[in-house]
Parts: C-alpha cells; sequence; structure tokens
C-alpha cells in the first residue's frame, strides 16, 4: 500500500513516539516530535506535506492546547487531534484548543487508525 499521508505526531514520551512511528507508520508517513519547540519547527518546514497532527495536552515547553491553536490559526485545513490524560481538562483549555477531535487516554492504537481514516485529509 502507497502512503500518502503524512502525521506529525508530538509527544514527550520517546516510547509512545516509537510505538506511534511503529504501528501508523505501515499505513502513513510520519514525522515525531518530543516537544513544542520542535513542533512547530517541523510544522512550519512541512506544513504543505503534513496532513494531519496529533499532540498531547501537556509538553515539556508547552500546553498542547496552544499548540493545536497555533497550528490551527495558521493553518486551519489542517486535521489536529489532541490525546488527553487529564481526568478533568479545563473548559478553557478545551474551547481554545480548537482540535478537530480529542481522544481520551488511555485509547487503543486501532483507535487512533480507526480515527485517522474518518479524517477528510
Amino acid at each position: 500500500m502507497a502512503k500518502k499521508h503524512r502525521i506529525l505526531i508530538i509527544d514527550d514520551s520517546e516510547a509512545t513516539l516509537a510505538g506511534s512511528e511503529a504501528y501508523l507508520g505501515e499505513k502513513y508517513h510520519i514525522l515525531t516530535a518530543s516537544n513544542g519547540r520542535d513542533a512547530v519547527q517541523k510544522f512550519e518546514k512541512n506544513e504543505r506535506r503534513i496532513h494531519l497532527v496529533l499532540t498531547v495536552f501537556i509538553l515539556p515547553d508547552f500546553v498542547g492546547g496552544n499548540l493545536v491553536s497555533l497550528i490551527k490559526n495558521k493553518a486551519p485545513e489542517k486535521a489536529c487531534y489532541r490525546d488527553d490524560g487529564w481526568e478533568h481538562p479545563s473548559e478553557e483549555f478545551e474551547s481554545k484548543a480548537k482540535a478537530d477531535l480529542i481522544l481520551k487516554k488511555p485509547f487503543e492504537m486501532e483507535v487512533l487508525d480507526q480515527a485517522f481514516e474518518k479524517t477528510s485529509f
């Protein structure tokens, strides 16, 4: 199967990035970033080739909702998903995030893949 779509995955857990890349890399081109600064640089460098962004909510140097907002303000057509490990995220963060989908942790990789397949790239 030819890989047509590129996904930027942002997570401060190297194990999560490696697992996501291994699983999703069979179907998609994967870029990874382990912090907000690296994510912004990779997004700006590859914006035209990135179809979807998946980020965690909290990064060491960025709040994920702000990162999603930054990406959506720059490229509103890009699908942005945010996974959420918080039990009670504040409504302020939820409304500012502008995420197209918020996945509640823990979730199975198959659920994430199904969400990607429903995305109109």
